[in-house]
C-alpha cells in the first residue's frame, strides 16, 4: 500500500490493495480533509488542492456525491466550489476537469478520477484505486452529437471545473 503507480503533474496516484482497502484520513498540514488514504477521492483533492490550490467546501463525501444530480449543465455546485457539467454537456470536457461516475453494486460508493488528455474523438483518465484489474490511465470515446459532447460510458454522470 502507498507504493507509487503513476502522477499527474507531479501529483502522484498510490497503490490501494483492494477497493475497500482503507489506510486512516488523510489531512492537510492545514488540516483540509483530502479523505481515505489511497482511495479515488483522496488523489482527487490531493490533486485539486496541490496542483489547482483549490479546497472544496464540503470536503466529506463519496465519489458519486461529489455530482449533484439536482443541477443543470454548468451551474456551479457550491458543494465542491466548481462549475459541474452533465454528460453529454454543450462544454467540451477539458483536462484537469474532474469526472464522477456512479456506483454499481460491487461499488455502491462511486468512483472519481481527473481527465489527463483531451483529443477530437476520445479523452485520457488518470485515477487512484481502479479495482484490482484497473489501470491508473484509462481512454474513453468522446463524441459530439446535436450540439452536446458525450463521453461514451454509461457510468460517467459529469464531470466538474474549476
Amino acid at each position: 500500500m502507498g507504493e507509487e503507480l503513476d502522477n499527474l503533474n507531479g501529483v502522484s496516484v498510490y497503490y490501494n490493495g483492494g477497493v475497500d482497502n482503507v489506510n486512516g484520513r488523510a489531512l492537510t498540514e492545514d488540516g483540509y480533509n483530502l479523505g481515505l488514504k489511497f482511495q479515488c477521492v483522496e488523489f482527487v483533492k490531493r490533486y485539486y488542492y496541490e496542483a489547482l490550490n483549490h479546497k472544496m467546501p464540503e470536503s466529506y463525501g463519496h465519489a458519486k456525491d461529489f455530482f449533484n444530480s439536482n443541477l443543470k449543465d454548468g451551474q456551479i455546485n457550491k458543494q465542491r466550489g466548481l462549475i459541474q457539467h452533465t454528460n453529454p454537456s454543450k462544454s467540451k470536457p477539458k483536462v484537469n476537469d474532474l469526472l464522477v461516475y456512479s456506483g454499481t453494486l460491487s461499488n455502491k460508493y462511486g468512483h472519481v478520477s481527473i481527465i489527463s488528455k483531451v483529443k477530437e474523438k476520445e479523452i485520457e483518465i488518470i485515477q487512484q484505486n481502479p479495482g484490482p484489474y484497473g489501470n491508473s490511465r484509462e481512454t474513453y470515446s468522446l463524441s459530439f452529437e446535436d450540439g452536446q459532447w458525450l463521453i461514451n460510458n454509461s457510468r460517467v454522470l459529469g464531470w466538474l471545473r474549476k
